[in-house]
């Protein structure tokens, strides 16, 4: 089949690549001249495991292109992916930013020729897909094209696996012509029996914002069991895994930590949030959810504050990982952002390192100082704080690590660490969930 991704953003980039890995013909259409010829080059915009791989064998094998000529791309599509940005609106209101989507639209109406399914790939709100169809119907009244809804559930760090060996695809359609045509597209899954959820428009876009609500909620509930297994004497570890093994409830997400960021669960519970407001149905859990999570990030400034004997400044604060979470080069609503700014302007020198995400960083935070490796960063620190629980910090040579520190507190905003073995090496050791830390 042929197909056309608008966007070759994280979604997009990733997608294109994957459904040209199933044999399918691929285009991907981006404005950005530059990031174009990059991808013509295979040079990858974003850090994700597996992903340059898979575009230079496909683009070798001559199933995978990338262009800025909208027309003649999307006139040759069987299928056209929407897979531009949905941030939250600029007005801070918790609306996403459906512009890119509609303008996408609006551009490609007068290119369809034939029948054409057009698909929104991007997060958005209930109501977008009946939006998109409005918009090309009244600039094409002549078109032969259907809408649906596509979401997609892609990991950071796990993308290709995720989107390889989905748990689901969700399918948004309200033609049997559109059905079958997608049906068509995702065949290699078929195969592989990987259930499909063929529902309308509005569940299709309503599942993708509850089910990252859903995992956010599980976030922040085991965040406020980790404050107060601290406060009683509990151990957050052994909690988790004692309701994890329910199979009502499942281990995953689980973790205690600094709270949730990235670009998915922010901006989705605030969107479901505002959707829900709008049509007189609050949802009140996800909005305390919301007011959780950003309490579990102050949180974490006052743990590494009275860490530290209750005032940071003029403390050098060694930081291992900056990105939301590991195999990722993401900061958005990362906790460090969060965390970091506030203790510099509190006086605390804050060294850092992080094998993806120091680039990026370094234009959010420029008042940090970045290192090339983990001990060059922690050399002279009052203390060390695991921020993302990246491999490389798993196994830190702790006799290293105090030989070089000027003072010995070891902070483990992960739980990475077993605390006895820390303790034996000679450092405090503080974390979450855990009492008398």
């Amino acid at each position: 089949m042929k197909i056309v991704i608008i966007g070759t953003g994280y979604v997009g980039l990733v997608s294109g690549a994957c459904f040209s890995e199933f044999g399918h013909n691929c285009v991907c259409v981006d404005k950005d001249q530059e990031k174009v010829a990059s991808l013509k080059e295979c040079i990858i915009p974003i850090y994700e495991p597996g992903l340059s791989d898979i575009v230079k064998k496909n683009v070798s094998q001559g199933r995978l292109f990338f262009t800025t000529e909208l027309e003649e791309a999307a006139g040759n599509g069987d299928v056209i992916f929407i897979a531009v940005g949905t941030p939250s609106s600029r007005r801070g209101n918790g609306y996403a930013d459906l512009s890119y989507v509609y303008q996408a639209a609006k551009e490609i109406a007068p290119c369809l020729k034939g029948y054409t399914v057009v698909v929104d790939k991007s997060t958005v709100p209930v109501g977008t897909a009946s939006q998109v169809r409005r918009i090309i119907a009244e600039l094409n009244p002549d078109a032969d094209f259907d809408v649906a809804s596509n979401p997609e559930f892609l990991r950071e760090g796990a993308a290709i696996s995720d989107f390889m060996r989905p748990d689901r695809v969700v399918i948004g359609v309200d033609s049997e012509r559109a059905e079958e045509m997608l049906k068509k597209v995702y065949n290699p899954l078929y195969l592989l029996e990987t259930p499909m959820v063929i529902t309308g428009f509005e569940t299709a876009e309503l599942i993708k914002y509850a089910s990252n609500a859903f995992l956010a909620t599980k976030i922040s509930f085991i965040n406020e069991m980790s404050n107060l297994c601290e406060a009683v004497g509990g151990d957050i570890l052994d909690l988790a895994k004692g309701i994890g093994l329910d199979g009502r409830i499942g281990k995953k997400f689980l973790h205690p930590g600094p709270g949730y960021g990235g670009s998915c669960f922010p901006k989705d519970t605030l969107a479901l949030i505002r959707v829900a407001q709008e049509n007189g149905s609050p949802v009140r859990i996800i909005e305390t959810v919301v007011e959780v999570n950003a309490a579990q990030k102050a949180r974490m400034i006052w743990k590494i504050r009275n860490a530290l004997g209750g005032n940071e400044a003029g403390k050098i604060i060694a930081v291992l990982g900056l990105t939301f979470k590991p195999e990722t080069d993401d900061l958005r609503d990362s906790p460090s952002l969060t965390v970091l700014p506030a203790l510099v302007e509190k006086g605390a020198i804050v060294n850092c390192h992080d094998p993806a995400g120091m680039p990026s960083a370094k234009e959010l935070m420029p008042e940090l100082q970045y290192f090339d490796s983990s001990y060059e960063a922690c050399r002279n620190a009052d203390a060390v704080v695991i921020m993302t629980e990246w491999n490389e910090y798993r196994a830190l040579d702790l006799n290293q690590l105090k030989g070089i520190m000027s003072r010995h507190i070891f902070i483990d905003l992960r739980n990475v660490y077993d605390p006895e073995t820390v303790l034996k090496h000679g450092f405090s050791y503080f974390c979450v969930g855990r009492a008398g830390t």
